[in-house]
């Protein structure tokens, strides 16, 4: 069969498809959408001729299409109504912390866990809006220091392998078996962290606004490379700090968000989140913004990034995570990525795609770094209900 026939054949049933066919005789369809980035699916067909075809073959090849087509157009990518948990709690982790957790969505369905970013960031009602709540057993936590947990903004005790124990002993306490993974920025650290050593604990992961806690993604936001596109935001965040110190910010600011004084640690914590929420959305976004404004937000999430940045995320080698792939590569994956991410920029995702090729891997085209843009709400959605009839058909 021709490509020019089988393209009169197909296309009519879809809209701007670039056609492609391997050896292996599979075909790759490309959907765009309006805003949204594009969704790829493979299919593969029985191709009988290679420069004809028999009336039954093109009906097959039109059902299969159309058949796909249903599939991706039946692929949702609304984010889901507001819900209140039907349980929350609080979980005693070491004789100095204690973690705010909470459940929501169906107490019977599949268990996906939300590890939110920073961090120090906290978790907020919206995040359950990514998760269908007919399917999902939705667990939220604040991970040490962070949120609701106590004691608040605590840099004791607090490394990323013990936010790994964290959530053991919380799957444990919740009963349960194996769940999904779900992290973004450093949610994305720290669930590549967690999947690599419990990997026969997790189903599949969704991934979003990559953070490999490289010293060159630090150097990128915090030494002045982030500084090229946002001049206007980077001057408070430079000028806080006397010329004289200027080699190397992070330990400026580490500095000051351990004094003794607490004014000083509220300044240099304001200064460095608005620095964050600024540069967060490809369009300012007022109410991101106005987080830098909130002391007791500003001084967990500052106080507990730096410390984790200052200890290169406790990791025992730069590229740690990337050096221990092989470990979750059989983990059914979705990466998504804004195009224009300043904070974490798409250095990252590509060379963990890269590494990690098995991996689906979503570049939306006309968005930053934040979950709440809409081109990268619509592909968690969508990751997650494609993650959702993997476990359905399974």
């Amino acid at each position: 069969m021709s490509l020019g026939l089988l393209q009169n054949t197909l296309l009519p049933h879809f809209t701007a498809i670039p056609l492609s066919i391997s050896k292996s005789h599979k075909l790759s369809f490309t959907f765009p959408h309006n805003r949204n980035p594009t969704f790829t699916g493979r299919r593969s067909l029985v191709l009988r001729g290679q420069n004809s075809c028999s009336k039954s073959e093109s009906i097959q090849l039109i059902t299969e299409s159309m058949d796909l087509k249903k599939e991706v157009t039946e692929l949702n990518k609304n984010l889901y109504e507001h819900i209140e948990p039907y349980a929350t709690g609080f979980l005693k982790v070491s004789d100095l912390h204690t973690i705010y957790w909470e459940q929501s969505g169906n107490p019977s369905g599949h268990p996906v866990v939300f590890l939110h970013g920073g961090p120090g960031g906290g978790t907020s009602p919206s995040n359950r809006r990514f998760f269908d709540p007919e399917f999902y057993r939705i667990i939220l936590f604040d991970q040490r220091g962070a949120g609701k947990s106590t004691p608040h903004a605590c840099l004791e005790e607090n490394t990323t392998w013990d936010l790994i124990k964290d959530i053991e002993k919380l799957r444990e306490h919740l009963k349960i078996p194996e769940w999904q993974v779900f992290g973004g920025s450093w949610g994305s650290t720290l669930a590549l962290a967690y999947s690599q050593s419990h990997p026969d604990k997790v189903t599949g992961i969704v991934l979003r606004g990559i953070f490999l806690l490289r010293k060159k993604e630090i150097d990128w936001f915090y030494e002045g490379g982030a500084a090229a596109i946002y001049p206007d935001a980077w001057e408070p965040f430079r000028d806080l700090i006397p010329e004289n110190e200027r080699a190397c910010f992070v330990n400026a600011y580490h500095k000051r968000l351990n004094s003794d004084d607490l004014n000083t640690q509220y300044a240099a914590a304001r200064a460095w989140t608005m620095w964050e929420m600024m540069t967060a959305h490809l369009l300012p976004n007022e109410e991101t913004i106005k987080r830098g404004d909130n002391d007791a937000f500003s001084l967990a999430f500052a106080r507990i990034e730096n410390h984790y940045f200052v200890n290169k995320g406790f990791f025992s080698t730069d590229s740690y995570l990337l050096d221990n792939i092989d470990k979750i590569k059989h983990i059914n994956t979705v990466i998504v990525q804004g195009r224009y991410d300043c904070c974490c920029p798409m250095m990252s995702a590509w060379d963990l795609h890269k590494a990690w090729p098995e991996a689906e891997f979503k570049v939306v085209p006309d968005a930053g770094h934040s979950a709440n843009e809409p081109g990268i709400a619509a592909e968690l959605v969508a990751a997650n209900e494609k993650l959702k009839n993997i476990i359905k058909n399974a």
